[in-house]
């Protein structure tokens, strides 16, 4: 996977501590086993077979990272601490501070980490028990669950509508509702951390177009919002990450929901992860 993704045996060798040598064997006696090309040498690019055993080996990794955590997780000390994950809108939303006050209340001298990231980085997080639990969101149709992205619980916390965010001026700006496709071809901003990825606002509006005019890596909403509000491009948010004064559409068609998920994987009795999820869980 290293190798694959840096593109160079000798860059893998040394983000992983190896030899070129030793890497190379590994790819070739993998090879070897499989009785097929993985990797094309020069420039070093996974073939079709390489491609298809990359989707296989993530999760298959993922899980036995899951695992190790889950057995350590049993045997170990109960911790005084709390590792929290969020994603940069659901730690935005009402939810979270007021659930770790209850949980302070509980148990006071509890010490509380609370890290930033995007969804998918913060699931693997969950997994791999270098987050205890986590707040996650993402877009999907009403009642259905978030795509997967690690061998994780998620319970839904809340459901609510998107809008398009845009200039006071644009043209679009007097309309009650609009449809998404017909956004098509308008100018995009791309910022996956905080914003449903383009990627899936084309699988919900079943169409390849929604090009980025602007990328964004950030991880702050209110950034986020003045570039859309500057007409820098377009972008899609909750109705409750949304300050008074801005110009956001409700997306109508298709009916497309802001989903919040809280996400774990098991969680020891009485842990104050346990404590935690079961407050979050009755809000």
């Amino acid at each position: 996977m290293t190798v694959a993704r840096l593109g160079s045996f000798s860059a893998a060798a040394t983000e992983l501590g190896y030899t070129q040598a030793a890497v190379s064997q590994q790819i070739a006696g993998l090879e070897n086993d499989l009785k097929t090309q993985l990797l094309n040498r020069r420039p070093v690019t996974t073939t079709e077979a390489g491609a298809r055993l990359l989707e296989h080996a993530e999760p298959i990794l993922l899980r036995l990272d899951a695992a190790r955590a889950d057995v350590t997780r049993m045997t170990k000390t109960p911790s005084a601490s709390l590792l929290v994950g969020v994603t940069p809108l659901a730690g935005a939303a009402a939810r979270l501070a007021p659930a770790l006050a209850e949980l302070r209340a509980q148990l006071p001298r509890l010490a509380v980490t609370v890290q930033t990231g995007n969804r998918r980085d913060t699931a693997i997080a969950v997994a791999r028990g270098e987050l205890d639990l986590a707040i996650t969101d993402g877009l999907t149709a009403p009642g259905d669950p978030l795509p997967e992205q690690a061998p994780v619980t998620a319970i839904g916390l809340s459901e609510e509508p998107v809008s398009v965010v845009l200039p006071g001026d644009h043209p679009l700006a007097a309309r009650a509702a609009l449809r998404l496709p017909d956004l098509a071809d308008a100018r995009w901003i791309e910022a996956d951390n905080v914003a449903p990825q383009l990627e899936e606002i084309r699988r919900h509006a079943r169409t390849g177009a929604f090009k980025p005019a602007l990328r964004y890596p950030g991880q702050d909403v209110t950034t986020l919002i003045n570039l859309a509000a500057a007409g820098q491009g377009l972008t899609l948010l909750p109705e409750s990450a949304l300050p008074d004064g801005v110009t956001a559409i409700q997306v109508a068609t298709p009916r497309l929901s802001h989903r919040m998920e809280l996400i774990h994987v098991a969680l020891p009795r009485r842990s104050p992860a346990a404590t935690l999820a079961a407050i979050l869980s009755a809000r």
